[in-house]
């Protein structure tokens, strides 16, 4: 057994990240995950957790390149769909507390990548994804430049 894997998440979660309204549009959406290279975003209304959305998201509505939309005319689609219309609603979280075992467990069961982790009164202070679970069973240090 790795004596790793009971570590608390909050000795890996990223406590620095981005994250969107829900009456943001797609199009802001996939601009925050282009630029920071990210893959889920939680989305904060008023302080508070109310989904996540992630990269498979805005793949499920990325009908627009199904219907062979130039780079415009999707951004003009995506404009029009707002966050709260595709993100998961009531996502799976865990406190800073959880160990490293029980998030792992939690993504595989859910199918998942990401997990907030929020504080008791459900605001987001950071993010686990598999990368940083990996990184905290196996104590693989961050490539340099990247935030951790």
């Amino acid at each position: 057994m790795n004596d790793r894997a009971e570590l608390p998440v909050e000795t890996v979660m990223q406590t620095e990240f981005a994250s969107v309204a829900s009456g943001e549009r797609l199009d802001l959406v996939d601009d925050v995950m282009s630029l920071g290279r990210v893959r889920h975003l939680p989305v904060v209304d008023e302080g508070r957790l109310v989904g996540v959305v992630s990269q498979r998201d805005l793949l499920a509505s990325g009908l627009s390149r199904a219907l062979d939309f130039d780079r415009t005319q999707r951004r003009t689609f995506m404009r029009s769909i707002e966050v709260s219309e595709v993100m998961a609603r009531k996502p799976v979280t865990v406190s800073p507390a959880t160990p490293l075992r029980e998030a792992a467990r939690l993504m595989v069961n859910h199918k998942i990548g990401c997990l907030p982790v929020v504080d008791e009164s459900g605001r987001p202070i950071g993010l686990v994804t598999e990368t940083d679970l990996l990184r905290g069973v196996y104590d693989v240090p961050p490539p340099r430049g990247a935030a951790s």
